[in-house]
């Protein structure tokens, strides 16, 4: 028997919600904020706006279909289906935090809140739900394949994300490591910076646009859905031991960036999210590349 399709509406508490349950009342949240220069009102409304949203779209799912709601924190430990239709009500950066928990599931991004996100993942409008989702789970709806990178350590963790990931230190310490191609022939240099992060085209539009724009360099950003990767170091620091020649570079769909941990503890997470991060030790050897997952996110 053929089950039919389950739609997964993700969405993140609210600051108004996060408010609420550390302050107890509205009341008791809006003196907190007025004492910080803040109203509480636009922060309710913002909350009601999401609210609505999550509503309107809960409402569009076909009443044959399963449905479930899933909050951010639980994405770990939920276990995706492959007749679902994802559905991410929120921000840009949500879609992210779930990219790395699917497995081609089609995902369809809906703006909660107009004007305030940039809308590059969340494409649609909580009114256009009631088309899309049929159309998702049929496979007619049209979807950008977009490249996902992956690292992987040498004890077999690994590690997938969607924007970038970063390799350094878990504090303001200094990362030290030896990197290079993944290739035996190639001598790596000893460095010793802030970390290195690895970003694909969707990340492109966020924080390895910012390295980018800070290295000055001429590598031609790569678009979503192109299988290249950049990667880039920062604040690499010359001494007699560590080098900086080798501090920006490409990655094609079958390269590997090879970094060789020479601190006590460096860590690798992706997408900002620093509780889901690989723990590396001295002498530990972590490969970073495109992933064979990608993000089939309707377009």
């Amino acid at each position: 028997m053929t089950l039919a399709p389950r739609a997964v509406l993700v969405h993140r508490t609210t600051e108004y919600e996060e408010l609420l349950a550390r302050h107890g009342t509205h009341g008791q949240a809006a003196f907190f904020l007025s004492s910080r220069g803040r109203s509480v009102e636009e922060v309710a409304e913002r909350h009601h706006r999401t609210a609505r949203a999550l509503a309107e779209v809960a409402a569009a799912v076909p009443l044959s279909w399963r449905r479930t709601r899933l909050e951010r924190a639980d994405l770990d430990r939920f276990l995706f289906g492959p007749e679902d239709v994802v559905i991410v009500v929120g921000q840009d950066g949500l879609v992210a935090n779930a990219a790395k928990y699917l497995s081609g599931q089609p995902v369809v991004g809906i703006d909660a809140d107009p004007g305030r996100n940039p809308g590059v993942l969340v494409r649609h409008r909580a009114a256009d739900a009631a088309k899309l989702l049929p159309a998702a789970a049929s496979g007619r709806a049209s979807a950008d394949e977009l490249t996902m990178v992956e690292a992987v350590a040498d004890d077999t963790q690994r590690l997938l994300a969607l924007n970038e990931i970063y390799l350094g230190p878990p504090s303001h310490q200094t990362a030290r490591y030896r990197i290079g191609p993944d290739d035996d022939t190639y001598t790596p240099e000893p460095q010793a910076s802030s970390g290195v992060l690895v970003g694909t085209g969707t990340g492109a539009t966020g924080w390895l646009r910012s390295l980018w724009q800070q290295h000055a360099s001429t590598l031609p950003l790569p678009g979503p859905a192109e299988p290249r990767l950049l990667w880039f170091v920062r604040e690499a620091w010359p001494s007699p031991a560590t080098g900086t020649s080798q501090v920006e570079g490409s990655l094609g769909p079958a390269d590997r960036l090879r970094v060789t941990v020479e601190s006590d503890r460096l860590v690798a997470f992706g997408d900002g999210v620093e509780s889901d991060a690989l723990e590396l030790t001295w002498g530990q050897t972590v490969r970073v590349g495109r992933a064979r997952e990608r993000l089939r996110l309707v377009a």
